[in-house]
């Protein structure tokens, strides 16, 4: 009898089993009033561990028990929504979010759902784009990469530099991608301020560690920026003025709540307003500079499970300089562009499998030109050019087979087309033109990837492989990159995580300076030069606090990088050129690898909700370089190691009319080479055996990177004043203060020449850019 009552509830089990019957809900998550598709929405049942978020196309999918939902749909910024149904069978919902600002008398409260102890990824920074519009920076102009040089374990190169460096990686190991677009060189004004307009931006993301396997190319970080759809149900727009430039953006609907577009523009008019004193400038001498870009996206909606995407981005900075005379006039030019474009297909097979296909454009490219003409015919003409350019296509794919398992795949091509270096020289004097054979270096580079984000209770796992390779030249580079995240719920509001990643990157950047430059050169790997690849291990805790709400957090990490390149001794982008045009030029000659480490903590305490937010973040973290032929093969500082990092941002909003900001960094200072001693050259005459003095001197720079420039800091302040305007509109004044009490931060350091009472000595000298710089500007949204 006992074997016959085992046998049937072993055989009634799965009838139990089936019978309690699962459905999925999906849909997308909007903005009231925009239509714009919301990344990132918490979706969950409260009281439960059962919940799910938007992924970065809006889309989102979660499968439950039949019978009555209570579900709530949560996101910053935003009034919750909760949406109570009886679910018998597949549905699909599309919700839609208030912001907070349209509701009056609201007050947002952190939810569990919203909380870092609660969320499996680490070593994340999210940007709100808002935030981003209230935080004081250099001449008015918003900067989405200033707010990121806040965050702990990213910097910045140098004052006024928009570069960042994400635990003591380089630039080149960023991977900042637009729409699913690299971009290269992602700064204006030689690096004082990127290229992305906050008016276009929807969201942005940084990862510094514990990368998901559907990332790779790179070592140190992954930037991920998504444009605005615009708006499909009302045309509108936002504008400002500031010291330096203006923008503008027009959005709305081509077909009402079907398809929209957005176009935003931005340049800078220091060049125009300099027109008028050209005439005053000594000797005939002229110069100007400017920026602009220019972002657009168009989106139409063909079904509930079709989406059609097309966006582009297209800047460019110009440097020009001069004399000119009656006689005679000269000219230098300096410019460097990028150029974007991203096609991509959302479609919805069913409601727990999602993908999206793309087909992507970018293309980098800077120029440097030389010339001059005489009356008399004589001419001379020198042209030098650099770039990149990219065509891919990516396939992902999201399958939510239930709520333990959020399963994501992919693949993706590459097509780079490198061009090193070209050099071209024409003039009336020469016997002949004089070219550089530029050498075009094809290559393919392609992955696949699988990942798995897995719930166990109290403990989530994210489990993924990625598989690339890389072919130039008749080489073929693979790697097999396995990546690993853990969070453990230690209490209802505390949280142990870990990750670890291993990154091959197939791509390089030479510089010459450590800081990025237009000027610095994109160059593949090749059988003499190996792929760069990294293993990063972090570990961390993460606390939420409801009253007050805060949130507080701690991570240990530490990277191993080898074969990272960089310029032997002496040599630089000009001294890769070759004028022989036989003869092609070749980067493999002048540049060395070696191995990096990179090791630290970083602490951030963080307030999202009520009148005051900010944070304050603080790193401490050591970085060192070892190459053979450089520094007689010693380890040696990185220039951008930097042992503590201070940041400090508070907003506070007494009133809906009003917003007050303020900003206080403090760094270390930057590793660099300085001269230490000078030596009087001589030679010896063995006839006589007398010594006589050379005309030169020698200098002593000692070991590489081994002066500390003195620590850097400085406080910014702003108020914003906010108005609505009797026709519908918004207006802002903004007023900040950069470098409030006029730090004299150092950019260089050089050996000058102090003379007292007749008698001259050497001495150090330093430069510094920005005393304290006051900023107006009107912004307006229509």
């Amino acid at each position: 009898m006992k074997i016959a009552a085992i046998t049937f509830a072993f055989m009634t089990l799965p009838l139990l089993f089936f019978a309690q019957g699962r459905h999925t809900v999906s849909g997308y998550v909007k903005e009231k009033g925009t239509g714009e598709l919301l990344i990132g929405v918490n979706i969950y049942i409260k009281g439960t561990q059962t919940g799910t978020v938007s992924n970065s196309y809006g889309f989102y999918s979660i499968t439950l028990p039949d019978g009555d939902v209570e579900l709530t749909y949560s996101y910053i910024g935003f009034q919750p929504v909760v949406k109570k149904f009886r679910l018998k069978k597949d549905t699909l919902i599309t919700v839609y979010l208030n912001t907070v600002n349209e509701l009056k008398g609201v007050e947002i409260v952190a939810d569990k759902s919203e909380r870092i102890s609660d969320d499996l990824q680490m070593s994340i920074v999210k940007v709100p784009v808002k935030q981003v519009k209230e935080i004081p920076v250099l001449l008015g102009e918003r900067d989405v990469f200033k707010v990121l040089q806040l965050m702990p374990g990213v910097r910045s190169g140098s004052e006024g530099n928009a570069g960042i460096y994400v635990r003591g990686g380089s630039p080149d190991q960023n991977l900042i991608i637009l729409d699913d677009a690299p971009v290269y060189n992602a700064y204006h004004l030689f690096g004082f301020f990127s290229v992305f307009n906050g008016d276009a931006i929807k969201s942005v993301e940084l990862i510094k560690g514990g990368f998901p396997a559907r990332y790779g190319g790179r070592l140190s970080s992954v930037m991920d920026i998504r444009m605005k759809d615009g708006n499909n149900e009302k045309f509108g727009g936002e504008g400002s003025i500031g010291l330096i430039s203006s923008r503008l953006m027009l959005e709305g609907p081509i077909i009402k709540k079907k398809a929209s577009f957005i176009i935003s523009g931005r340049r800078t008019y220091a060049d125009i307003l300099t027109i008028p004193f050209q005439k005053f400038a000594l000797d005939g001498e002229f110069a100007g500079y400017y920026f602009y870009d220019l972002n657009a996206k168009v989106n139409y909606e063909i079904s509930n499970k079709d989406r059609i995407y097309l966006s582009s981005y297209f800047g460019r900075d110009k440097f020009y300089a001069g004399y000119e005379e009656p006689d005679f006039k000269e000219n230098f030019n300096l410019y460097w562009q990028n150029v974007t474009a991203t096609f991509r297909w959302n479609h919805m097979f069913n409601s727990k499998l999602f993908a999206n296909t793309s087909v992507i454009y970018s293309k980098y490219k800077f120029d440097v030109g030389e010339s001059y003409k005489e009356k008399s015919g004589d001419n001379y003409n020198l042209d030098y050019y650099s770039g990149i350019r990219d065509v891919s296509a990516k396939y992902d794919m999201n399958f939510v087979p239930n709520n333990r398992h959020f399963i994501r795949m992919g693949a993706s091509l590459i097509n780079h087309l490198f061009t090193p270096s070209a050099f071209a020289v024409k003039g009336s004097l020469l016997p002949e033109d004089l070219h550089s054979k530029a050498k075009e270096i094809n290559s393919l580079e392609s992955a696949v990837y699988f990942e798995d984000e897995i719930k166990l209770n109290r403990a989530k796992l994210n489990a993924g492989l990625r598989y690339s390779n890389f072919y130039v030249n008749k080489k073929l580079y693979n790697s097999l990159e396995p990546r690993l995240m853990f969070s453990y719920m230690l209490t209802e509001d505390f949280s142990l995580k870990a990750s670890y990643a291993y990154m091959q990157q197939y791509i390089h950047l030479l510089s010459t300076t450590g800081i990025s430059l237009p000027i610095d050169l994109w160059v593949p790997s090749t059988d003499i030069v190996k792929p760069q690849h990294s293993q990063q291990v972090a570990l961390g805790l993460a606390h939420d606090f409801t009253n007050p709400s805060f949130s507080a957090s701690i991570e240990g990490y530490y990277k191993d990088m080898r074969n990272i390149i960089s310029y032997k001794e002496g040599a630089s982008f000009l001294s890769t050129g070759s004028f022989d045009e036989n003869k092609e030029f070749d980067y493999e000659e002048v540049i060395t690898s070696g191995s990096g480490k990179s090791y630290g903590v970083e602490f951030l305490v963080q307030r999202k909700y009520g009148k005051l937010t900010g944070w304050v973040g603080y790193t401490l973290s050591w970085t060192k370089y070892q190459f053979d032929e450089l520094n007689f093969g010693k380890p040696f500082w990185a220039r951008h190691d930097r042992r503590h990092d201070i940041s400090i941002v508070a907003i506070y909003k007494p009133s809906k009319k009003i917003t007050f900001s303020a900003t206080w960094v403090y760094g270390s200072g930057d590793a660099i080479t300085l001269q230490k001693a000078e030596f009087m050259g001589v030679t010896h005459n063995p006839e006589n055996d007398n010594l006589f003095p050379l005309g030169y001197g020698v200098y002593d720079y000692g070991e590489r990177n081994s002066f500390r420039m003195a620590p850097y800091h400085r406080m910014d302040v702003g108020v914003q004043f906010h108005k609505d305007l009797k026709w519908g509109g918004k207006g802002t004044i903004e007023v900040s203060f950069y470098n409030l009490y006029s730090r004299a931060n150092p950019y260089f350091y050089y050996i000058g020449t102090q003379y007292t009472n007749g008698v001259s000595k050497s001495v150090l000298k330093q430069v510094s850019l920005f005393p304290i710089i006051p900023s107006v500007s009107y912004y307006l949204k229509f």
